[in-house]
Formats: structure tokens, sequence, C-alpha cells
């Protein structure tokens, strides 16, 4: 019986990305988990009984739990609007010609502005002095100040992300239904099926897939926004807005508190890793089940 002879010479076509990664991910989870167990100003690490000090103070704080629950709140309000929002776009998107064309273009349009620059347009847009929304909204009457009022402040950075993400989940959406052979709708107007029944039987399974990774682009994303709303409210009014990320930035570049900043970013980490994986695991069995 002749042995078949694998070839081991394409491993060193993936060296440079593992080399990459060591760079860009290994290290520096290393370098953070070190400064995690250890007194960074005194310079010694901390008794076996001590490794997890910083991690018990963070699980202790009642700063980290609030800024947890508004983080989780806002990528809550961020996926109910988006995600249906961006299927409805998707739906009601030309199908091809030119309109379609333009429509694509017009829709990648904010994907394309830098997140800092996202920040600054909103920011002197709801301005009440020289700002479009803010002076419109004083000229009727309405009482709107998103640096002073909290509700204000969190429609602001709600509405501001919207703009600029909505995009990508229609995008995926229409990619979903692009892929759609026509015989199914051919069979369905043969069948007399309502719009609702093709977009439930039809059109629905076959954009699960994509709408799968757009949730959780989406989430991750807006789980760990930092940039918009900083820019524009700087976790303001008060700490009304200040996110995970902005609370963690304050701590680790604000009050320099290195060694509570890298166990509150190793625990932020697994968060977003526990709460990624419980979003991949339901879609998955929703998909397989085809619904």
């Amino acid at each position: 019986m002749q042995t078949k002879t694998v070839n081991q010479k394409a491993w060193f076509l993936v060296l440079p990305v593992l080399v990459l990664v060591a760079f860009s991910a290994v290290i520096p989870l290393m370098t953070v988990v070190n400064y995690s167990i250890q007194d960074t100003f005194g310079g010694e690490f901390f008794s076996l009984e001590d490794k997890l000090m910083w991690f018990r103070e963070m699980l202790e704080s009642q700063r980290m739990w609030d800024a947890l629950g508004r983080q989780l709140m806002f990528s809550g309000i961020i996926l109910a609007i988006e995600v249906p929002l961006g299927v409805f776009v998707a739906l009601n998107m030309p199908k091809s010609g030119f309109w379609a064309s333009f429509c694509l273009v017009m829709m990648s349009l904010p994907l394309l502005i830098p997140w800092n620059v996202v920040g600054t347009i909103w920011q002197i847009f709801g301005r009440v002095d020289i700002g479009l929304l803010g002076n419109t909204l004083d000229a009727l009457g309405i009482d709107y100040n998103y640096t002073q009022d909290t509700f204000d402040a969190w429609v602001t950075i709600i509405v501001m992300d919207v703009w600029h993400w909505t995009s990508l989940v229609a995008l995926l959406a229409y990619a979903g239904l692009k892929s759609i052979p026509d015989a199914y709708y051919q069979a369905a107007e043969i069948d007399q099926a309502s719009r609702w029944k093709v977009f439930r039987y039809i059109e629905l399974p076959k954009m699960m897939g994509v709408l799968m990774i757009a949730i959780l682009l989406r989430f991750m994303d807006s789980f760990m926004i930092y940039t918009e709303p900083f820019v524009v409210t700087g976790g303001g009014p008060g700490n009304a807005t200040t996110l995970l990320s902005i609370d963690l930035v304050k701590m680790a570049l604000g009050q320099f508190d290195l060694g509570p900043a890298a166990a509150f970013s190793i625990m932020y980490f697994l968060v977003i890793l526990a709460i990624s994986w419980v979003f991949y695991t339901v879609m998955t069995n929703l998909d397989k089940r085809g619904m």
C-alpha cells in the first residue's frame, strides 16, 4: 500500500500571518495580562493569593457596572434599530439597472467616513448656535442640548450611529436578497403567496446567513465604540454617555491606573467574546432550523 506524501511547505505561506498576529495581538495581550497581575509603579508582582487583586477591585467597582449597563443598553438599542431598518431599506432598493448601482454607491458613502470625522460632523450638526439640527430645533421651540441634557445626548449618539452603520446591514441584506433565484419568486407568485409570506419563507431564510454576520459585526463594533461618542459628548453630561471604552481610556490614560485598567480590559474582552459566542450560537441554530 502506497503512502501519500503530504507537502508541508504550504505552512510557510501561513508563517507571515502568524508572525503578524503575534506582534499585533498576542504580544500586546500578554503585556496587558502582565500589567493586570502586578503593581505597575512598584515594579513588583503580586503574591500568589493577590494575583487577582485588580480583578476583584474592578468587580466590586460600581463605576464599571454602571458603564457596562450603559454599554449593553446602547448596543441593544442600536441592534433593535439598525437590523430591521437595514432589512427594510434592502427590500425596497432597486434590484437592477442604473438606480440599483446609484443606491449602492449612496448607501456606501457613510461607511467611507472616518470615525472621528463622523463624531465631529454630528458635534457641529447638533450645536444650537451654528449646527443645522440644533439651530432648527431651537427655532421650532424644541429644547435640545446634547451637552447638558442626558436624553438629548443619548438620542444624538444613537441617531449618529444609525446614520453611520445602517448602510452596512442594508448592503449585507441586499447581497442576500440578490442571491435568491427568480424561480423562488415565480413559484410564490403561482401559489399566490402574500408579500409577508414571501418575506417570511423565502427572503428571510436566505438572508439569515448574512444577517448573522451583520448582527455579529454591529454588536462587536457597537460594544467597542469609542471615537464617535467621545468626540460628540466626551462621555457627558456627567457620566451619562460614558460607555465601557470611554471609561477604560479615562482610567488608563486620564488616571494612569494601569493595573486596574489592564484587568478591566481583559474582562471587557471576555464579555465581548462571551456575548458574541451566544449571538453566534443562537443565530446558527436559527439558520439550521430554516427560521
